[in-house]
């Protein structure tokens, strides 16, 4: 019982440390997704928050049931083999985007919250990532048991300190600007967190062996988002300016609980590190079927291709490729609802 608790919650942790990446963790990501619509917003969380629950749990089953070894496997049960290679092929693309993206907000967080050169925070990352990538899913599962928990804490700490003594008529004066937009917002978001998640929660379904671990750590790891997204969301709104910061989470702790602020930032990077590791890891499992080459010598150069991307910017980046991350990602999402789930 102990065993089957244990595998519940590393499950979950990854499941949410894979999530929430750098648009997450920094706030930014919620903004663009959900705070921008105001009050409303929050039906559009709870929204998310019970389809990761069900759709995240249903990716792992259904990999642990086809014995899917990665993404491309889990594509050809979904989509047929002509288009699920289609389907891998574009996966990969977007992978290398978002962890892109991933690098960069490592980069904007040590320039904006630590006044650091931002080529330190993303060269940083890509340095710890080798480290971790050297254990493979035991690195992976650790740094998500380190770096989870101390997120749930500050998210909550955060919430609790946005909300005594602040001007509620911010939030109230912020109202949502297209009728129901935040429903699409949150589907959008949803599936295109579900298409990238699957390249970490795919070959984590084919590690655990017990279904029952897979159901229980897939709903927790969807409720923990929920709340997480439900928490920042509802400090978010009470930020004046919201959409001007690269790092709006930050802006709300230093405002808020000063004390904490730089633990926070600290574990913002965390987050945003979990999650490149996540992709990469994925990415891996992919390429080595075709490349033969050092396990190393692969994950080396998918972090030399990012981090080129990277040197972008992260908010221009962000604001371009999510959005459109979101409708590329609707027929993955669909196709995953009316999919029947295999034969135990």
């Amino acid at each position: 019982m102990r065993r089957d608790f244990a595998g519940v919650i590393q499950v979950a942790f990854v499941y949410v440390g894979t999530v929430v990446g750098a648009g997450f963790a920094t706030g930014r990501e919620i903004v663009e997704f959900f705070t921008k619509y105001g009050p409303a917003g929050s039906f559009g969380i709870a929204v998310a928050g019970v389809l990761f629950m069900v759709f995240g749990t249903k990716i792992m089953v259904i990999s642990a049931r086809i014995r899917a070894k990665s993404f491309e496997d889990f594509n050809r049960f979904l989509f047929g083999k002509w288009a699920g290679g289609l389907i891998n092929a574009i996966m990969m693309l977007l992978l290398f985007s978002v962890t892109s993206v991933m690098l960069s907000g490592g980069g904007a967080i040590f320039k904006e919250r630590l006044h650091l050169p931002a080529q330190v925070g993303i060269l940083a990352i890509s340095f710890l990532t080798i480290l971790v990538m050297m254990r493979g899913v035991k690195g992976l599962v650790g740094v998500n048991m380190l770096v989870v928990p101390m997120l749930l804490l500050l998210s909550l700490t955060v919430t609790v300190s946005s909300f005594l003594g602040s001007d509620f008529s911010i939030m109230m004066n912020k109202k949502e600007a297209v009728s129901f937009q935040w429903l699409q917002a949150a589907i959008c978001y949803v599936a295109y967190n579900l298409a990238l998640s699957q390249a970490v929660l795919v070959p984590l379904a084919s590690e655990v062996k017990d279904e029952k671990v897979l159901k229980y750590g897939g709903y927790l790891g969807g409720a923990i988002l929920g709340f997480i997204l439900l928490g920042s969301h509802f400090a978010l709104l009470l930020l004046p300016d919201v959409m001007k910061y690269d790092i709006p989470m930050a802006q709300v702790m230093q405002t808020v609980f000063f004390a904490a602020y730089y633990i926070y930032v600290l574990v913002i990077y965390g987050e945003v590190f979990t999650s490149v590791i996540g992709n990469i890891y994925g990415m891996e499992k992919l390429l080595l079927r075709y490349v033969k080459a050092p396990r190393m010598a692969i994950v080396a150069g998918i972090l030399a291709v990012c981090y080129v991307i990277s040197l972008y910017g992260y908010s221009k980046l962000i604001s371009f490729i999510y959005p459109l991350l979101g409708f590329i990602t609707l027929g993955f999402l669909v196709l995953l609802a009316v999919k029947r789930m295999p034969a135990k």
